[in-house]
């Protein structure tokens, strides 16, 4: 009488262990579906805006573009507390209105190579990027390291890079410097990437009614991730292409 009640227990754990590694897959697939279409958008948004020759000019060359730079921060450091706290439309519309500035700032940079006849850059970085992503995002998913300790690290290093990137735009305007920056901030997100996708993973909780809220936010991270990886790819290509 013993055995089968000791083989119908571990049938019952096998089950809920199938059970959570589905519901766990399909919340990962959630975050990566949100993601790519938040990609996509902030691709035809880009092409959209890049068809207006004066509205170029506007952003790369008036205060605007800062105003866009300071929106996409701001907008990173309240997605948490809104996507948690607000409702659903909420974290929505804070995904797609990210997903839309990034787009708008990053326009002029892809009419630029457009005009310089270095299309063929774009779709490099691209390629590189989805590479590197990919590797880092799926070492941070499958890894038994807890990576939770390069979070003081990771954020110290992030504020550096932002004050680089701040400094040489506004007064060193270094061709160099803008290299080296850039090659730093590939290392510094490939590494966030890693992190962010081990946290992501953590936030699920099987049956829970906060999963979707957690996938979006997950998307949101990891698309800002993607993006800012794109961003300085291609500007390293572009740099040592000229």
């Amino acid at each position: 009488m013993n055995e089968p009640r000791r083989n119908y227990g571990g049938s019952v754990a096998q089950t809920g262990g199938v059970a959570i590694d589905q519901g766990l897959r399909q919340y990962m697939l959630g975050v990566y579906n949100y993601m790519a279409l938040g990609i996509a958008a902030t691709g035809v948004f880009s092409m959209l805006i890049s068809s207006n020759v004066e509205l170029m000019r506007l952003i790369a060359g008036t205060p605007l573009k800062w105003v866009g730079f300071i929106g996409i921060i701001g907008i990173g450091m309240m997605a948490p507390k809104i996507i948690f706290s607000g409702s659903k439309a909420a974290a929505h519309a804070m995904f797609w209105t990210y997903a839309a500035l990034w787009g708008l700032m990053i326009a002029p940079m892809l009419y630029a190579f457009t005009q310089a006849g270095a299309a063929i850059e774009i779709y490099r970085a691209f390629f590189i990027t989805a590479s590197v992503f990919g590797a880092l995002s799926l070492w941070g998913y499958t890894t038994k390291k807890d990576l939770s300790g390069m979070a003081v690290f990771l954020g110290m290093a992030g504020i550096g890079l932002l004050i680089a990137i701040v400094l040489n735009a506004l007064i060193f305007k270094s061709t160099m410097g803008s290299l080296a920056i850039s090659s730093l901030v590939v290392v510094f997100v490939a590494g966030v990437t890693a992190y962010e996708t081990q946290q992501i993973k953590s936030m699920y909780r099987e049956g829970s009614s906060m999963n979707d809220r957690a996938a979006i936010f997950g998307a949101f991270a990891l698309y800002g991730s993607f993006v800012t990886l794109f961003v300085h790819i291609l500007n390293i290509l572009g740099i040592m292409r000229d």
